[in-house]
């Protein structure tokens, strides 16, 4: 006896060809926002890492003219705050999770057709 879901292939072989045809345009599409999310956490981790530097040279910038002034002004503490913010947000945009969140669409059909699958079965040996 032929399983049947080999039977509905042979006797209907477009519904195999549309449903590759779905998984491959969900595929196309979970790589594409893969590839815009990694995009995204390559120029934020750029941003943190200039920032950062930017950050050190004003700040050490700041003590001198304090040391050098003898005395305190607010500006010595938001130019290099300033950029202390960019490379926090930054390092945020680098540290994202991207690879969980576009990979579960993908998980949940192929689980779905498992589940199918174990179903056609248990009801053929019912």
């Amino acid at each position: 006896m032929i399983h049947p879901i080999f039977m509905t292939v042979l006797r209907r072989p477009e519904l195999l060809a549309n449903h590759l045809a779905n998984y491959a345009e969900l595929v196309k599409g979970e790589l594409a926002a893969l590839g815009t999310a990694l995009a995204v956490r390559a120029a934020g981790a750029v941003v943190a890492l200039v920032a950062v530097l930017l950050a050190l040279g004003l700040t050490g910038i700041a003590v001198m003219l304090g040391f050098l002034h003898g005395a305190f002004h607010w500006v010595l503490i938001i130019v290099p705050g300033v950029a202390w913010v960019l490379a926090g947000v930054g390092a945020a945009l680098a540290m994202r999770s991207t690879v969980k969140g576009e990979v579960e669409g993908l998980k949940d059909e192929v689980q779905a057709d498992f589940n199918m699958l174990r179903l056609i079965k248990e009801a053929r040996h019912d």
